[in-house]
């Protein structure tokens, strides 16, 4: 699941100045300041009953409802006027409402972003911007992959590529972006299984992912509105089987609607609450899952202009 970024900090005693306060991601059209550093911490949740077995829509009551819980640091610094840096760490509970099956809890993976707005060029009341977008993700221990739907993770680094137009008008605008995934191979627990063909081998190919996502609504200053639609396709892989586990390395088809919203008080200045809810329309091999995220930031200025006021 790609992701929303929510932040907090605890260090207030630095000026905070009207310099493009803005949290962001890194997938929106929003840059921090050069100097601004936003950080604090989101909540996020995600459940199902239904899935996809392949393109067949059937339920598991062995299962139940099966959900994800995440809660973890995230946050933003701007380097320079068009360069920033972003990070998350989220920790991840899951759990089956019916069944034997437990759930695992634990630290997923670091991510690092760099968002860099290689073109920005104003015409009127239309503002048209460009960005190359990186990212590398790893995850932060050796969880258990072999395990879906319970596992916090599949265990692959994953180094993510995108290009990303953005396009406003006054106060309306739309973005618009595409990613190629890269994802290593992993090991499991077992030294041989079944995809379509018998592997007698610990090592799974990961295939790798293209992702699109299309947002537009209003921003401003203080408020950001958007629907966003995003999907999620590896490039190949393998349906599950009739009755079976996923694996890892199954094709996994996700799209996506939801909507997302920052809110900055402006007499609270460098506070950023935000929000978000999305449902699976369609998908293959994946849950139909509901899911929503909250959280609250806080945006220092770390420029030496303001250290030294």
């Amino acid at each position: 699941m790609q992701s929303f970024l929510l932040r907090k900090c605890l260090c207030i005693s630095l000026l905070l100045t009207a310099l493009q306060i803005k949290a962001q991601t890194d997938a929106d059209g929003i840059m921090m300041g050069k100097g601004l550093h936003c950080t604090g911490i989101m909540y996020g949740q995600a459940s199902w009953k239904n899935y996809w077995e392949g393109t067949l829509k059937r339920n598991n009551e062995n299962l139940g409802t099966v959900s994800q819980y995440m809660v973890g640091p995230m946050g933003s610094l701007g380097v320079l006027k068009n360069f920033n840096v972003l990070f998350s760490l989220p920790y991840i509970q899951t759990r089956a409402s019916a069944g034997q099956l437990k759930g695992f809890n634990g630290f997923q993976d670091l991510s690092l972003w760099g968002k860099y707005r290689f073109l920005r060029k104003k015409s009127g009341n239309y503002t048209f911007s460009l960005f190359a977008i990186g990212g590398i993700s790893t995850p932060v221990q050796d969880y258990v992959k072999d395990y879906l739907p319970l596992s916090i993770g599949l265990g692959s680094r994953n180094l993510t590529i995108r290009p990303m137009a953005d396009l406003q008008f006054k106060d309306w605008f739309a973005t618009a972006s595409a990613s190629y995934v890269s994802r290593s191979n992993i090991s499991i627990d077992r030294t041989a299984y079944f995809t379509d063909r018998m592997v007698y081998s610990n090592r799974v190919t990961m295939p790798d992912v293209l992702q699109y996502n299309l947002r537009a609504g209003f921003r401003n200053k203080d408020i950001v509105a958007e629907v966003v639609l995003d999907k999620w396709n590896t490039l190949g892989g393998f349906d599950i089987s009739k009755n079976n586990m996923p694996f890892p390395s199954n094709k996994m088809v996700q799209t996506r609607l939801g909507i997302n919203g920052k809110y900055e008080p402006e007499k609270w200045k460098g506070i950023s609450l935000t929000g978000a809810a999305f449902h699976t329309i369609a998908g293959r091999n994946v849950g139909q899952s509901f899911a929503f995220q909250a959280g609250f930031f806080y945006i220092l200025n770390l420029s030496k202009d303001s250290q030294k006021k």
